[in-house]
């Protein structure tokens, strides 16, 4: 029988999905690619198949789940089966400077960056880069993970001296401009199978672990609400308007993205620096019950993948 088959490495991440798929009746199976073999002459079960893998696997002690990932979508590929989210969304999504560059292809603004292979190469790229206050971050992050504000060369230039830069897994660093958000929050633009889901509103005050899933939050400072009432972390902004959104819906299409997210931080000329493509959306629970328009996320991926296991069944038929 077809199935729906998702690969990931994170069984938490999974359990509003797999309650959508629940309730739609739809047919699916788990690959937990965490530890895995692979038999290179063995055909692939027909289905579709949804990638899940996310750049932060390292965190959960996952080291190497994208690299079998890479892997197991070639296997797939060969074998011409239908994947969310392919191999080229697995490039973008474990590779920040790559990002950039395919975000130049579509003319869509980053702030400035550079990148370096060596830690002691840090310095002199942020001399070249004369843009203070700087970021630097790891190539391959998740979560924020490594990501750090510097206000001057002299912080940075401590930092390295004290070992406290921390270490990028594939040796390379970004050097990038900040950009200050005008209000002190940034937008992540949430798409499905293409298609405008809806636009979060995310709190940055706190620091850069701005991950939106309910498994995410680390104490009140990164609860979805916090314990005041009075304000929220992530808030679904429901009369959400950008002339860039086509622009945005074009650039996940070219890349092989179904599922994924753009993130920008808005400065106080209104100018929107794509700062983040993420492969491996999430969504808070919270935010989308106090939402008006009243739409899940998982449950609107559930629906996308049981229609385009329909259209594959149809294909059969026909």
């Amino acid at each position: 029988m077809d199935k729906i088959y998702v690969i990931h490495e994170n069984e938490t991440w999974l359990k509003p999905l797999r309650a959508a798929f629940d309730k739609l009746n739809l047919p699916y199976e788990e690959w937990n690619i965490d530890k895995m073999t692979l038999d290179l002459q063995a055909i692939p079960p027909q289905g579709i198949f949804y990638n899940r893998m996310s750049a932060s696997a390292h965190t959960r002690e996952h080291r190497y789940a994208p690299e079998i990932t890479n892997n197991l979508l070639a296997w797939l590929h060969r074998h011409n089966r239908t994947v969310i989210n392919g191999w080229r969304a697995l490039q973008l999504e474990v590779r920040k400077s790559e990002q950039y560059m395919a975000l130049q292809e579509h003319g869509i603004k980053h702030p400035k960056t550079l990148i370096a292979n060596d830690v002691s190469l840090l310095p002199q790229a942020a001399e070249s880069l004369n843009q203070y206050p700087f970021i630097i971050k790891p190539n391959r992050g998740g979560k924020g993970t490594g990501v750090q504000l510097f206000y001057s060369q002299e912080s940075l230039n401590s930092a390295i001296a004290s070992g406290d830069i921390g270490e990028s897994l594939d040796g390379i660093w970004l050097i990038q401009e900040y950009i200050k958000p005008v209000d002190g929050r940034i937008t992540r633009v949430e798409f499905v199978g293409g298609e405008f889901l809806y636009a979060v509103s995310i709190d940055s005050s706190n620091g850069f672990q701005l991950c939106p899933a309910d498994s995410c939050q680390v104490g009140d400072a990164f609860c979805p609400v916090s314990q005041s009432g009075n304000s929220s972390k992530f808030l679904i902004i429901d009369n959400y308007e950008n002339n860039d959104i086509p622009k945005y819906s074009k650039f996940l299409e070219k890349n092989d993205i179904g599922v994924g997210a753009i993130e920008y931080a808005e400065d106080a000329t209104g100018t929107k620096y794509v700062y983040d493509v993420n492969t491996n959306t999430n969504y808070n629970a919270a935010a989308e019950s106090l939402s008006d328009k009243n739409r899940q996320g998982m449950y609107e991926i559930a629906r996308h993948l049981g229609q385009q296991l329909q259209a594959i069944k149809k294909l059969k038929r026909a």
